[in-house]
């Protein structure tokens, strides 16, 4: 919500009223190496990117693009800097996301469930990459106040006391089969895409939004990104019984919303 990060984002709507923003950013197409290596130029000093687009409708990063993304930072003298917030601690299947593609960012920024949804963000990095931060250079009001970093403490033990990144990738799993069983039954499911407990559904007709308050009423709160993305974050203590409520009720919902529109 600050100009430096509405102009690092790459989506148009957020930006839209608060202009002239910061200049310096460029954007290239998602998992496309080249693009990426073409727009670098002497001026650039890091690469910033989500090891999975979450607004954008649940895209997860090719292992080959992520490995490629380090080699080139490497070779250039350039941060890697990680939007971790929409994957959070655990819910991927592992602790964090970029662990799946055995790589290590420079800088990774963490938030929503790193104190349990208690209002926390982080950002995280190397010890070299950290020396360029001195105490007062950077402040907020209400940054790393007491209560708040006691809710971040206290979540992260509950992660790792309670398992909760190996449930994550079991449940997920499942999760992941009981949505991909939909497509038997129903056409329009295109695919079925993420990681963990991080899942996006895509559609072939633009009935997002309508399966979205049709799934409200039944009692599964989901979101729709656009008009053909359905997004799943369910608690990472979920089990395979809830998951099998929760598909029961997305199941209804669609019968419904396809019967009323005559798909």
């Amino acid at each position: 919500r600050t100009l430096g990060a509405l102009a690092a984002t790459g989506q148009p709507k957020y930006q839209k009223g608060f202009e002239p923003l910061p200049p310096g950013f460029r954007f290239v197409p998602f998992n496309d190496l080249e693009a990426v290596s073409a727009a670098l130029s002497a001026q650039t000093c890091g690469i910033m990117m989500e090891p999975i687009q979450g607004e954008s409708g649940i895209y997860p990063a090719t292992q080959e693009f992520m490995v490629g993304i380090r080699r080139l930072c490497d070779e250039n003298n350039l941060l890697l800097i990680l939007d971790e917030v929409q994957t959070e601690l655990a819910r991927t299947g592992k602790m964090l996301a970029h662990e799946h593609y055995g790589i290590r960012p420079d800088i990774f920024t963490l938030s929503k469930s790193v104190a349990g949804g208690f209002p926390l963000g982080v950002m995280l990095a190397t010890e070299k990459v950290a020396e360029g931060f001195q105490p007062g250079d950077h402040a907020s009001t209400f940054g790393g106040n007491h209560l708040a970093c006691a809710a971040g403490v206290a979540a992260c033990d509950i992660v790792v006391e309670e398992n909760l990144v190996n449930n994550a990738a079991r449940v997920g799993d499942y999760f992941m089969r009981k949505l991909l069983s939909l497509q038997s039954e129903f056409s329009i499911v295109r695919e079925v895409r993420g990681q963990g407990l991080l899942v996006g559904l895509e559609i072939t007709e633009p009935l997002a939004r309508d399966l979205q308050t049709e799934c409200f009423k039944n009692g599964l709160v989901l979101n729709a990104i656009g008009e053909y993305v359905l997004r799943f974050a369910p608690p990472l203590t979920i089990g395979e019984a809830e998951v099998d409520e929760a598909v029961a009720k997305l199941t209804n919902s669609f019968r419904s919303v396809l019967e009323r529109t005559g798909q």
